[in-house]
């Protein structure tokens, strides 16, 4: 049956930046499909942890600043002590600056690549050292944005970082793939989380966005369960190197 191939039982999901938003629908809908979830988180993730334990899978809360990359082989050591084997790797913790790019701060700049670009590198490289020795293979996914597919506004070292994410993902795809690790990306659309607050609180910007989207809505938590159950399944073994968009079409328009 079809369906047997998106079964999740008996893997183990690392989500970076689970604690709220996306980060929490993926690792619950992840859950809900049979995963246990480590969360790597700045701040405590009781509801993620919560709504986790109520599906009946465990939840392994561990704490790291992800705008350095010394603590990732703690971390992984960690997650492979308590479980005993990693599966999957979503890449989800990302931050943003919103600035004018002629005043655009270097702080700001290497803040934002240092989150959404290197540390997802080097984490990505990491668990891809786990998948390898534990000779299973694994899946990889990345969390990019829209904004790998436009320039924006106002946010420089985000589109950087984000069109980076694309690029990467499609190198780390080519390299790995002989060892069974699939990696590939999701592009969110515009979503109702707290990135995109201020958008969300501006009647005028809200509109004009909404007047763009087909779906007519934000995009919700839920709308990206999905789509990261498709890439950490079976499902998706012969999906490698893509980026998938969640927009409600913006794309399309």
């Amino acid at each position: 049956m079809i369906l047997n191939a998106f079964e999740l039982s008996g893997k183990v999901a690392i989500v970076t930046g689970c604690n709220t938003g996306l980060g929490q629908g993926m690792a619950l809908g992840l859950a809900q499909a049979g995963c246990d979830i480590v969360g790597i988180n700045v701040s405590a993730p009781n509801e993620t942890a919560e709504k986790i334990t109520a599906t009946g899978r465990r939840f392994l809360d561990l704490r790291a600043d992800l705008s350095s990359i010394t603590g990732i082989p703690e971390l992984i050591e960690k997650a492979v002590s308590d479980f005993g084997h990693i599966d999957i790797l979503v890449n989800n913790a990302g931050i943003i600056r919103r600035e004018d790019a002629i005043e655009f701060s270097e702080k700001n700049w290497d803040d934002v690549m240092n989150v959404n670009s290197k540390t997802l590198f080097f984490m990505s490289q990491a668990v891809a050292k786990q998948f390898i020795k534990q000779g299973t293979g694994g899946k990889i996914i990345n969390i990019a944005s829209m904004l790998s597919y436009q320039g924006g506004i106002r946010v420089p070292s985000y589109t950087a970082s984000k069109s980076a994410v694309m690029g990467i993902t499609r190198l780390m795809a080519n390299e790995w793939a002989k060892h069974n690790v699939n990696v590939n990306a999701i592009a969110p659309g515009y979503m109702a989380t707290n990135n995109t607050e201020q958008l969300r609180a501006d009647e005028d910007r809200s509109k004009e966005i909404l007047d763009r989207i087909p779906a007519g809505r934000w995009g919700l938590p839920e709308d990206v369960m999905g789509p990261v159950v498709f890439l950490a399944s079976k499902a998706s073994d012969y999906v490698n190197g893509y980026t998938i968009a969640v927009d409600g079409g913006w794309l399309a328009r």
